[in-house]
């Protein structure tokens, strides 16, 4: 993370983010370092279809017609999220961090995330093996592997 926090903070980057089966851990990891509010603009935990679209602008619709879970899902609270704040980066993660939550077709570890950016967009499935705990930290891992693509 320091790495990531150097080029942030020399390029002059911001970011911002919408987190949901994280639960705030993401923000915690992109604020551990001092001087973190130089690019950190701030994020949003999203746990709730409502939280996704009053806090992200998620589209009711997308939730509806793709599911909480869904890749779409995690775009639209990358997006959303860099709106809001008016970040140059955007970060989304929603997912089933377990034990329980598993849908049929939707199973515990299943997770989205996205990043968004003008140079750089994507969104990543992941099916993590791990306990809560684990998944929670993978899902983190993966946004920080996903926001060191997009500083370039």
């Amino acid at each position: 993370m320091s790495t990531i926090h150097s080029r942030l903070r020399r390029r002059k980057l911001s970011v911002a983010e919408a987190e949901s089966c994280t639960g705030g851990l993401l923000a915690a990891v992109l604020t551990a370092h001092s001087g973190s509010s130089e690019y950190f603009k701030g994020g949003a935990v999203v746990y709730s279809n409502d939280a996704k679209t009053i806090l992200a602008d998620v589209p009711p619709d997308l939730i509806h017609g793709h599911g909480a879970v869904s890749s779409v899902v995690a775009g639209a609270l990358a997006r959303g999220a860099r709106a809001r704040l008016g970040a140059k980066i955007g970060l989304g993660i929603t997912g089933i961090a377990g034990p329980g939550g598993a849908t049929p077709g939707k199973k515990v570890g299943l997770t989205y995330v996205a990043v968004d950016s003008d140079d750089h967009s994507a969104v990543k499935k992941y099916e993590w093996p791990y306990d809560r705990e684990g998944n929670r930290l993978a899902s983190v891992g993966a946004a920080l592997d996903l926001l060191e693509k997009a500083i370039g």
